[in-house]
């Protein structure tokens, strides 16, 4: 693991929140949703089916955690996750909590408009539910 490295192009638009037992946890600068990121820490891989088994299940309860989280946050009607990986290839899910009327509904958030960055992204409401935990 010691070649592990965040896409720059993820550097640029999130904040790091966290490290889980596989991926590293970052909050999309963009304070329109409650949006977050889980980058598998493991080089090399672009899809999926690059992780071990046991990395794809522990992936998968990841993805749930995080849905959980944003689910529980104020406003979310709606979870959108998705592994898109066709402008970043490094293996990245996102997590979008949506709400009816938000800038992008009903279509996609990916690429409908240019972020509006959090003033201060420690204080997003998904920063202060992950720096919660137990």
């Amino acid at each position: 693991m010691t070649d592990f490295a965040i896409d720059p192009v993820i550097q640029s638009l999130t904040c790091k929140l966290a490290d889980w037992p596989l991926a590293r946890v970052f909050l999309y600068n963009d304070s329109r949703y409650h949006w977050g990121l889980l980058v598998p820490r493991r080089a090399g891989a672009i899809e999926m089916c690059d992780l071990s088994t046991a990395d794809q299940a522990q992936l998968m309860a990841e993805i749930v955690k995080l849905s959980g989280l944003i689910r529980s946050l104020p406003g979310v009607e709606k979870l959108n996750v998705g592994n898109l990986g066709n402008m970043v290839p490094q293996l990245h899910v996102h997590v979008v909590g949506r709400y009816k009327g938000d800038p992008a509904w009903p279509g996609p958030v990916w690429g409908h408009s240019d972020p509006v960055p959090w003033l201060k992204p420690e204080a997003a409401p998904l920063a202060l539910a992950i720096s919660h935990q137990v």
